[in-house]
């Protein structure tokens, strides 16, 4: 009897340690994918900053300014890593053009307001490569706990799913979008 009531407890202790081991996994992805979402926010909050900006310069760029407006409000509305990363991705070939286009004002880029929203979006970019990389190392670890044994006899009973990573579309090495390019202190530098 006694040792039926400890083989009981040792299962009731395993399965407190998985659950909680798999709680404080799934507790930092979530906080990952909030630090991804505030930056990308940070970075979509910026863009009527810029986009306003070059339009004083650029006003017959009108197809433009309209494209990365619609990139910005389908980024913002995207739900999950997935859908998410499909439209930062559209999000920023929107944003290269809008940058394509500064370059050609030279009054544009000496602008004081102008740098200033430069380096925060160079700064955000920044961010957003680093919130993905803590994001993504969070939802591996979550998965590799919820897919290997013995953990993953209990996470999906306890309701615990895999994470899907926040990659470029396609996620192949060739299809990996560049940064976007925000450097217009001096268009012959490159």
């Amino acid at each position: 009897m006694v040792i039926a009531l400890i083989i009981v407890g040792l299962i009731l202790l395993t399965i407190i340690v998985i659950y909680n081991t798999l709680v404080r996994a799934k507790v930092r992805t979530d906080e990952a994918w909030s630090d991804i979402t505030v930056q990308l926010k940070r970075r979509y909050d910026l863009i009527p900053n810029l986009v306003e900006a070059v339009k004083g310069y650029a006003k017959h760029e009108s197809s433009v300014f309209q494209k990365v407006t619609e990139a910005r409000t389908r980024a913002m509305s995207a739900e999950g890593p997935a859908e998410a990363a499909k439209a930062d991705n559209m999000f920023q070939a929107a944003l290269k053009s809008l940058f394509a286009v500064a370059e050609a004002y030279p009054q544009l880029r000496a602008s004081e307001n102008f740098q200033k929203l430069q380096d925060e979006v160079t700064d955000t970019e920044d961010k957003i490569q680093a919130s993905r990389r803590f994001y993504n190392g969070a939802a591996r670890d979550l998965n590799i706990k919820i897919q290997t044994f013995p953990t993953n006899l209990f996470a999906g009973m306890m309701g615990f799913k895999i994470r899907e990573f926040f990659e470029v579309p396609g996620g192949q090495a060739a299809a990996v979008a560049e940064p976007v390019k925000v450097d217009f202190s001096n268009s012959n530098k490159q």
